[in-house]
């Protein structure tokens, strides 16, 4: 992945170590993956998984979000249409604002996801497999490792 464009405002300890950041993937890029959620065997998905090689699965809506792994790693895909404030994530009482192109990791289980207003409206994301040891790294370059 991109974590190389990663700041160290996109680093946060409280309450709990967590990453939010939406700089980190070219919009172009971005906005052809996320034409294409209901393809992944397409061109661009194909392209995007031999480029990266890391495992994802794509999600319909942010209540799936699998908290059994080590680290958590997501990269919401808002709905076009959606213009609601999207503070839908709790992470240790600290609200998260669900925003297209937008990655939160963490490695907190601590995670509550709201029930949407407005069920029209999905609330996908990618899950990304996201090994310790690149999390680590990832800490270690802003002296934020535990």
């Amino acid at each position: 992945m991109n974590w190389e464009k990663l700041k160290v405002n996109h680093v946060f300890e409280h309450p709990v170590k967590h990453i939010y950041a939406s700089t980190l993937f070219d919009i172009k890029e971005y906005d052809k993956l996320y034409e294409n959620t209901n393809n992944l065997g397409h061109a661009v998905w194909q392209e995007f998984d031999k480029k990266y090689k890391t495992g994802f699965q794509l999600f319909d809506d942010i209540r799936d979000i699998d908290t059994k792994r080590e680290i958590i790693c997501v990269w919401f895909f808002k709905d076009r249409n959606d213009r609601s404030g999207g503070e839908d994530i709790i992470l240790a009482g600290k609200k998260i604002t669900y925003r297209p192109n937008t990655f939160l990791i963490t490695e907190s289980k601590d995670i509550k996801v709201l029930e949407k207003k407005d069920e029209y409206f999905r609330r996908p994301f990618l899950q990304i497999d996201l090994q310790r040891n690149v999390w680590e790294e990832i800490l270690k370059r802003f002296d934020k490792i535990a």
